[in-house]
């Protein structure tokens, strides 16, 4: 899948291109008109594949977080951090999307991606989360970019082979290591979980010897609970 693609238009070009000598009236008539269309684009506009375009069996939605280490998350909080890059639906949508974002070894600080399905949230807290658990391993620096292309590629390419209970995936960039993460939707279904702890083998090409931890939501929710309240990864 060779990524050729023109650089990603900004939808809201638009907006940026009036005059700066517009008068206080204009701009103030201007944020009401994109108020009024933010409230009416309520019901968004369904995310489908283009004319040509190979359609993903799910629609899928990219997510970037960044916090201040040490400092408590609570489940508000981590919400109003959290951003949505975008959604697509197809495989040349996913690569204009990724092609342009950075790579989690490029990444500074406590960063997170997350790729989950559309109309998931990357909350523990989440429906589809709530009752699952992830499988969590983690990397020595310098491994975080080329595992997170495989398991994304793999888990877009439905190599899991465990129905509907993906629910997304994420990379942790933190500063002595990076972490990398598969969510499903339930934790008590070991056979589904085994199988996908193997497929995570298989695909990242992992030594035998690799360390690799399952956590119910619950007991990451547990883990937080003093005094923090629930938040994502």
């Amino acid at each position: 899948m060779n990524n050729k693609f023109d650089a990603l238009k900004d939808d809201d070009s638009g907006d940026h291109d009036q005059n700066e000598e517009n008068s206080t009236q204009k701009d103030g008539e201007k944020e009401k008109t994109d108020r009024d269309k933010s409230q009416s684009s309520g019901k968004r506009k369904a995310v489908v594949p283009g004319p040509a375009e190979h359609p993903l069996q799910y629609n899928y939605t990219f997510w970037y977080s960044r916090r201040t280490p040490g400092r408590p998350t609570s489940s508000q909080s981590y919400e109003q951090n959290i951003k949505q890059i975008g959604t697509f639906a197809s495989v040349e949508q996913f690569w204009k999307f990724y092609s342009h974002m950075v790579r989690p070894g490029d990444l500074t600080g406590h960063s997170d991606f997350h790729l989950f399905k559309e109309g998931i949230k990357p909350m523990w807290e989440d429906d589809a989360n709530k009752n699952g658990g992830k499988w969590i391993i983690r990397l020595r620096k310098g491994l975080a970019s080329r595992c997170w292309e495989n398991l994304i590629l793999a888990m877009l390419g439905e190599q899991f082979m465990v129905g509907e209970e993906i629910c997304g995936a994420v990379v942790s960039v933190r500063f002595q290591e990076d972490i990398i993460s598969i969510w499903n939707k339930t934790a008590s279904d070991q056979a589904t979980t085994a199988r996908i702890r193997d497929t995570l083998r298989r695909v990242l090409n992992l030594p035998p010897n690799t360390i690799m931890e399952y956590k119910t939501h619950t007991d990451s929710i547990k883990y937080v609970l003093g005094g923090l309240g629930g938040t994502g990864p």
